[in-house]
């Protein structure tokens, strides 16, 4: 079994990592451009374009399932990289987890790129899953840039301006980016307030993993042994983990199954 993900950067690690929990035997295939990073603020059909020569690169690959772990290009390109691949390969997007946050009851904060903030797009979502539940959207710039460099200043000031204009009585966050995941915990601590119910994040990782077991016909056996190989895609061509993917706990969980990701990459089987 082999799944691969695709992303304009290192987004794609939470939900990487969330497939090697439930699958330690998938081989992996991560295809990025972080070149082109960040995704957000460019047009739609220049996200297109992209996303379908990061997804291409994955599908030569041959991949059962590839999942799009990156929000703007789900918004952006899903009809387009379904089109290209499917029925061959069966394309998996991600949807921001407002329906689970806003079944806990509310009150909601939504945190995304500017991009995403405001867009028909995440407002159909929340009308159609937080009716009558008051939601909250926080525009996060430059967060989702920070966390691919791992610029940790930067990190804590967008995560520290975000936590500003979250209101206080709020009692899940919907991280409606695949780069927030990586430092949902530090996200937790910033919003978390003194004498409120513990706070719950929404992730999309765990989500779009188990669906894409489910659209090939397979169940998640994590006693499986981890024997898997993982082939890092830049721009289209082999390479290496970035060195910026070590920052995180999901990066260093796919270096240690797979040690010469570090160095150089491994071949495929």
């Amino acid at each position: 079994m082999k799944i691969a993900l695709m992303d304009s950067g290192i987004g794609l690690l939470a939900a990487a990592a969330a497939i090697r929990r439930l699958r330690p035997d998938a081989d992996l295939v991560l295809s990025s451009d972080p070149g082109s990073m960040p995704w957000g603020p460019r047009t739609p059909e220049d996200v297109t374009a992209r996303a379908l020569a990061v997804a291409e690169a994955a599908a030569r690959h041959r991949p059962d399932a590839l999942i799009v772990a990156c929000n703007t290009a789900s918004v952006r390109a899903l009809p387009a990289l379904r089109a290209r691949l499917e029925p061959e390969v069966p394309v998996i997007g991600t949807v921001p987890a407002i329906k689970p946050a806003a079944a806990g009851g509310g009150p909601v904060a939504i945190w995304a790129t500017p991009a995403t903030t405001g867009s028909p797009y995440q407002r159909g979502l929340i009308a159609e899953f937080a009716d009558g539940v008051s939601v909250t959207e926080v525009a996060c710039p430059g967060l989702a840039d920070a966390v691919e460099h791992a610029d940790q200043d930067a990190i804590d000031a967008a995560i520290a301006a975000a936590a500003a204009r979250t209101p206080e009585d709020v009692r899940a966050v919907v991280l409606g980016c695949t780069h927030y995941e990586l430092v949902a915990e530090r996200i937790r601590a910033a919003v978390q307030r003194p004498g409120r119910p513990p706070l719950v994040l929404h992730g999309s990782a765990g989500a779009v993993a188990a669906q894409a077991l489910r659209r090939i016909g397979e169940a998640p056996r994590p006693e499986a042994p981890a024997d898997s190989v993982v082939t890092v895609l830049l721009g289209g061509e082999e390479g290496s983990l970035l060195a910026t993917a070590l920052s995180y706990e999901e990066g260093r969980t796919l270096s240690a199954a797979a040690p010469a990701l570090t160095e150089g990459h491994r071949p495929a089987r």
